[in-house]
């Protein structure tokens, strides 16, 4: 028997090349489906890392705020001209007039209107409002001189973040000029000026190739339209149309006004050629080159007209005295970026950095930020009123539907007889999940508002709306947490003599808690960041207060970054991304707290 030879036995070949390159064909399988998922899970690490570096290099700009620390005088006339200390009279004076005035005692020489304007704009309009708490505040202040800070404007505050260039060079010659004020002539003894001149000119150069190029762009498309239009003059002479006489007045008209296109750039690019080509005289400097200005006997001179070693311009700030200077006591200042793409002119700028000559430019945390309500002063500006909004709007959500979301699934999974109704109660659960936001949107608004008539733009009715729209989440989680829930504990609860009502809230509703904490907090997480059903009901409305109650107009923060990045100051840009930037803390802080509630009561199982 031993002996016996086993007949209809399946063996198997692990020893032979072909079954060995097999397993190395496996292997390779194996390894190429993991350097896939590894190159997938690359992908999206390296997108979302470029996502967040770019929100974070925006918003961090948002976090800081420029002031100019100067002395202010808190003058009686202009604060309480009686002398009486009233608060009403202190909170309804005119502080903003203590800021003009301080700011035209440190540029004396600015008298004309606009020059006033573009000094006054330097400053933030709610300068005067930090005067008017700090003299409530102490009112001794009155009469007295005190170095404070004032808040410069959004436009004054991004030059001190982002700037431009500036490059100082020395003078080689002796300088004259022929005046001290208005508009004057400044000449030295050796081309000083030539070098920024040769930048001028290769401006012009590259402007005469650009019009050179349109213009054979433009002549191009004649020659088509001549073409189109001996064909249609060969179609009108052989069977005249009314729609072949039409189309050729508007082909002649076309033709015409390209030709008239064509020879304007080429006669254009001619003169700018000529220009470049000229060695010597000079040129007019505009807002789209690099401003050229001098800074002598203790002033600043913007430049206008250009030559090697003269020069034209306007005193921006007054010279001390109109004698010669020596060679390397002034300098040329270039400023590289155009005064065209900068959000402050030449003369703003000049007074912005004599602040930062005096050292009277300090930068703090932009505490605002979060203190403040909206504004349309980008400076002003704040996510208060969005952050109060926002929890007023969850509160309303998580105490509808945290305790209805965890009943119904309590019902449906240990109470609910299986028949047909609740089966499709069951699948129209499941189906409300995936209907889109914007959807309870339209329900809130046709319910809440124009049938039951609650307030538009408050939190309650915000609550309601996202309250519809996480509750079939939290209704599918929870049952799912329950459904986890060993059945055994529940069958020993019933054997010791429980009651079902006893046996689920007793015993499995505790054990199904981290499941359904975890899946209430997702679901809160999701309304929070939720925006296309809150404008449908309205909260989409500037809002500068910071509510009080779930009755008052409010925004939220989604919906005030929304806003933020509509508008069209670029000062607005970097708030929208600290504001993001605010949100996505707020959305990791509520996933990691599911994790660590989850993680806490699952200790106790």
């Amino acid at each position: 028997m031993t002996d016996m030879a086993l007949t209809g036995v399946r063996t198997f070949d692990i020893t032979s090349d072909a079954a060995q390159a097999r397993v190395r064909a496996r292997y390779r399988a194996e390894a190429r489906f993991k350097m896939y998922g590894l190159t997938a899970i690359g992908i999206t690490a390296l997108f979302l890392v470029l996502v967040l570096t770019d929100i974070v290099i925006k918003g961090i700009p948002a976090f800081t705020q420029h002031s100019a620390v100067l002395e202010v005088t808190f003058s009686a006339s202009e604060i309480d001209p009686q002398g009486t200390r009233d608060p009403q009279t202190l909170r309804s004076a005119d502080y903003q007039a203590l800021v003009r005035n301080t700011l035209r005692s440190q540029f004396p020489n600015v008298t004309s209107r606009p020059d006033r304007r573009a000094l006054d704009s330097i400053v933030s309009s709610g300068a005067g409002d930090r005067l008017r708490a700090q003299v409530l505040a102490d009112p001794s202040l009155i009469g007295r001189t005190v170095k404070t800070p004032l808040l410069l404007s959004a436009d004054a505050d991004l030059y001190y973040k982002d700037g431009t260039r500036i490059d100082r060079r020395a003078g080689a010659g002796v300088l004259s000029v022929s005046g001290v004020t208005g508009d004057v002539t400044i000449e030295s003894t050796t081309p000083d000026f030539a070098a920024n001149l040769s930048l001028v000119k290769q401006g012009l150069s590259v402007k005469a190739r650009a019009l050179r190029t349109e213009a054979e762009r433009l002549r191009g498309f004649v020659g088509g339209l001549q073409a189109r239009k001996a064909a249609l003059d060969a179609t009108i002479a052989s069977a005249s149309t009314p729609a072949a006489q039409q189309e050729l007045a508007s082909v002649t008209k076309e033709i015409e006004g390209l030709t008239q296109r064509f020879e304007e750039a080429n006669k254009q690019a001619a003169e700018l050629q000529a220009r470049f080509d000229a060695s010597a005289g000079s040129e007019l400097l505009n807002e789209v080159v690099p401003s050229v200005l001098v800074a002598m006997n203790g002033g600043l001179v913007k430049i206008t007209e250009l030559a090697d070693s003269k020069a034209s311009g306007t005193v921006i700030l007054p010279l001390k005295t109109a004698d010669n200077a020596a060679a390397g006591t002034w300098r040329v200042v270039t400023y590289a970026v155009p005064e065209a793409n900068r959000r402050v002119n030449d003369r703003v700028v000049s007074w912005l950095e004599a602040f930062r000559a005096q050292g009277a430019i300090e930068r703090n945390f932009n505490w605002a930020f979060f203190t403040s309500g909206d504004s349309r002063e980008p400076e002003l500006a704040g996510i208060r009123g969005a952050l109060v909004g926002s929890a007023l709007t969850l509160f309303v959500t998580l105490i509808l539907c945290l305790p209805i979301g965890v009943a119904a699934a309590i019902y449906l999974e240990e109470f609910a007889p299986k028949n047909r109704l609740t089966e499709i109660v069951e699948v129209n659960i499941n189906n409300l999940a995936a209907v889109p936001s914007i959807v309870f949107g339209l329900l809130g608004l046709a319910m809440f508002l124009n049938f039951f008539g609650l307030p538009r733009s408050a939190p309650l009715v915000g609550g309601l709306v996202l309250a519809l729209l996480v509750l079939p989440t939290i209704i599918i989680a929870s049952r799912a947490a329950i459904k986890a829930v060993p059945p055994s504990i529940k069958e020993a609860a019933l054997g010791v003599g429980a009651s079902q009502q006893q046996a689920v809230f007793h015993h499995v509703l505790p054990l199904a808690m981290p499941g359904i904490m975890t899946g209430t907090i997702i679901g809160m997480a999701h309304a929070l960041g939720e925006t296309a059903p809150l404008l449908m009901i309205g909260m989409v409305a500037f809002i500068v207060e910071v509510p009080t109650g779930v009755s008052d107009a409010a925004t939220v923060l989604p919906v005030q970054i929304y806003l933020w990045s509509d508008l069209p100051e670029i000062a607005f840009q970097a708030k929208t991304a600290a504001a993001i930037m605010v949100l996505l803390v707020f959305l990791f802080v509520m996933n990691g707290a599911a994790i660590y509630l989850r993680r806490q009561f699952e200790r106790r199982w």
